[in-house]
């Protein structure tokens, strides 16, 4: 096989090497347009996984590579004139100039002809006189842009500004930096990659840039006014530059990968941000995979569709953990409220990857000194409430008004679609009471409608009528005998999402007969084919509003213990915050404050109907997933309104306001959204979406992320999810005495 290699980059070299190491008949060049010795920036870093994974490849570069390399296990942080230190990370840096020639030397003795200052200026040749072309030529790939109709390309050039600049200082640590000066604050990832050598990336937001007047900076005064900047923490040592111009960041990611003979590799398929130290990684891991596809067929085109299926995830997956990471980069100054053990546990578990319990596995004392500082600060609000020593950040008490939750977990409403006429039943007692006998803490009950026509299916929960209130007092009642677990409603009103199918028939598509008239925000259909709603009139939002008074006052004589209007997810309350569905042009359109005013209407009659000792909650989409949708900062403007008002928790979730929304699915998906309302307006939220292990409830709750953790799935799959969780970390919980032989039953999960 006759093959070329656009770039000569860890990407184009590595694959070199191991093509050639799988049949040295093959014709591999490599064309780099740079010299051999002109590199731009200063060392890379590998974890220990990536080494491994090298040394299946080919054991022979891998030796060469690790033989350079410098290691470290520590992480240092540096903020509030504090240094927090975290061990156990298993890092190694290395020299960019380094690794390339090592690469390179290890390319040309397998007989790759390697050529350096060859510009490639026009494609075409090369994809007819080769079987395949790779374009591994970098962030700014000249192949890809050439031909972007292909392979669809999209650049999220981020706002942060960030320089590479080297220094001689001896890093005993992955050290990161949190200086503030006059024009703001100024954050440095820092590490060894070689005897005298390391490397000093300083990055801030483009406000404190300009602030600083860097904006016509030349590189001298960069450095120098980095030099002045930083000269406590360098000690002496010289700021080194090397093409040390302030750049942004660009979050790379492409439709396609390939097309014919030509495929995209590293940098020039996809980037990830250099704060999770993942770009040579991933170019690295591109190669393997790569010379794994084109090894495996016979032929070329399945062989590069098979690299880009099985590839295409897992960067996908790093590239999610990197967004999450680099907007924490983006937003440090949110986090400047923390304590220096807190904010240095929210940066080491920043990209949600790494967990409280990964953590607790490489440094256990520093994760004791996390959990004794959650409860430290618990006890320092509630005294009594001061947990046992050693009891993990989940099942601490929390209190809210007058009502104490025996944990932070809470089983997250989720619609049945199994009542009669709105009268739950057998089905309901089951669900919901397995769940708190299972050990949650808060049980929130699905979604339930206030009026018959407020429902979203015929199966729909209700509470407007007065057997309803007698049906659910039998759960609340089974609940309050048997568990410790607090017990909440949840009501709606479905709005223009009503009158549906059951879920197993067809979600949120219409009824075919028995529907009923919808009313919303504005008349806009959910679907082009559902039933178009009525613009809600004042009568309407009159009539609406005695609907939610009278199902609180029904949820109080049922017993309930927390009440939750929805807000979220398109549906009749939403759907005039969202300004995807909100198209008015009366007092309750516009402008956020506008769009505001019926649902917050809505709350305070609610709260003013509800026990004053008996918290309160609200569900709201964060987020549309869609263009068009609800800005962040209307976001805060929704919590700010809420909590003055006498919410005590915003339920943090996110899109379903309209069927184009697109979500960016991962684990904790949800999350940022409830640490940003939490920490920009102090008000407790619960988070939800795709938390599924104990060690994310634990990560998110000591990292200030959020109050509460709401789990859907999980809780479907394992009703007894919060007993199992206990169980794994030698917390004992109390059993009812009808499970008391359970007190002696040893758990063995492996």
């Amino acid at each position: 096989m006759r093959i070329t290699s656009i770039g000569g980059g860890p990407a184009g070299l590595y694959f070199a090497i191991l093509m050639k190491r799988r049949d040295p008949r093959h014709e591999i060049t490599v064309l780099e347009r740079n010299r051999a010795d002109d590199t731009f920036g200063f060392g890379v870093v590998f974890s220990d996984a990536t080494l491994d994974n090298l040394a299946d490849a080919d054991p022979e570069s891998h030796r060469a590579i690790t033989g350079a390399f410098a290691h470290w296990d520590d992480i240092a942080v540096h903020y509030r004139d504090e240094v927090v230190t975290s061990t156990g990370h298993g890092f190694a840096g290395l020299s960019r100039q380094t690794l390339l020639e090592l690469l390179g030397r290890r390319a040309r003795e397998l007989g790759v002809d390697v050529r350096y200052e060859s510009e490639v200026t026009d494609v075409a040749p090369l994809l007819a006189n080769n079987d395949l072309v790779l374009a591994a030529d970098g962030v700014n790939s000249a192949v890809r842009n050439r031909y972007a109709d292909r392979f669809g390309p999209r650049l999220d050039w981020r706002p942060n500004r960030f320089v590479w600049l080297g220094t001689t200082f001896p890093f005993p640590a992955f050290t990161f930096y949190f200086k503030p000066n006059d024009a703001g604050l100024w954050r440095v990832h820092a590490y060894r990659y070689a005897e005298g050598k390391s490397t000093f990336i300083v990055e801030c937001t483009d406000a404190t840039w300009r602030q600083a007047g860097l904006a016509s900076a030349t590189e001298d005064d960069t450095l120098e006014y980095c030099r002045a900047l930083f000269a406590e923490e360098l000690q002496g040592h010289p700021l080194i530059k090397n093409r040390s111009v302030w750049r942004q960041f660009p979050t790379v990611s492409n439709e396609r990968w390939s097309f014919d003979n030509l495929v995209l590799m590293g940098d020039a398929a996809h980037t990830a941000h250099f704060s999770i130290g993942s770009g040579t990684k991933l170019a690295l891991e591109d190669a393997i995979a790569l010379a794994d596809a084109v090894s495996a067929h016979d032929d070329l085109r399945p062989a590069l569709a098979a690299y880009e299926t099985d590839r295409k995830p897992t960067v996908e997956s790093t590239q999610r953990a990197a967004q999450v990471s680099l907007e924490w980069f983006e937003n440090t100054e949110r986090y400047l409220g923390l304590d220096p053990l807190q904010f240095t546990f929210s940066l080491l578990t920043r990209s949600l990857r790494v967990t409280h319990e990964n953590l607790r596995l490489r440094d256990p004392k520093l994760v004791d000194a996390v959990d004794r500082r959650f409860a430290d600060a618990l006890a320092a609000e509630h005294p009594d409430l001061r947990p046992p020593p050693r009891t993990p950040p989940m099942f601490t008490r929390y209190r809210v008004r007058g009502l104490e939750l025996a944990n932070r977990v809470a089983v997250s409403p989720m619609c049945m679609y199994s009542a009669s006429d709105g009268t739950v039943n057998d089905w309901h007692l089951v669900h919901l009471g397995s769940r708190a006998i299972g050990g949650a803490g808060l049980v929130l009950a699905e979604m339930t409608d206030v009026s018959a026509d407020g429902r979203i299916t015929p199966g729909c929960a209700g509470m407007y009528a007065p057997e309803h209130v007698d049906a659910w007092r039998r759960i609340t009642g089974f609940c309050h005998r048997f568990t410790d677990a607090k017990v909440g409603l949840q009501l709606g009103h479905a709005g223009r999402k009503g009158a549906t199918r059951l879920m197993w028939e067809g979600m949120d598509r219409p009824l075919e007969d028995d529907g009923w008239p919808l009313i919303s925000a504005s008349a806009i259909p959910y679907f082009p084919d559902s039933e178009v709603p009525r613009a809600m009139t004042r009568a309407d939002m009159d009539r609406v509003k005695a609907d939610f008074v009278r199902s609180t006052e029904m949820a109080v004589a049922a017993d309930f213990d927390w009440l939750e209007l929805h807000m979220a997810h398109g549906y009749l309350l939403a759907s005039f915050i969202s300004p995807l569905t909100n198209r008015r042009a009366d007092e309750y359109g516009g402008r956020i404050e506008r769009r505001l005013r019926y649902p917050l209407e809505v709350f305070g009659a609610v709260r003013a109907a509800w026990p004053a000792d008996r918290p309160m909650s609200v569900r709201v989409s964060a987020c549309d997933w869609a263009e068009g949708g609800l800005p962040l900062d209307e976001l805060l403007s929704v919590a700010r309104a809420l909590q003055s008002r006498g919410c005590d928790v915003l339920d943090v979730s996110t899109g379903q306001t309209s069927p184009e929304s697109a979500p960016v699915y991962g684990r904790l998906f949800q999350t940022p959204f409830a640490e940003l309302v939490r920490l920009e307006t102090g008000m407790p939220t619960m988070t939800v979406g795709n938390i599924s292990s104990f060690t994310d409830v634990n990560s998110i709750l000591a990292a200030g992320r959020a109050d509460l953790c709401l789990l859907a799935r999980a809780h479907l799959y394992d009703p007894y999810w919060t007993r199992h969780a206990a169980a794994e970390q030698d917390v004992e919980l109390p059993w009812p005495d009808q499970y008391s032989p359970m007190r002696r039953y040893n758990f063995r999960f492996k």
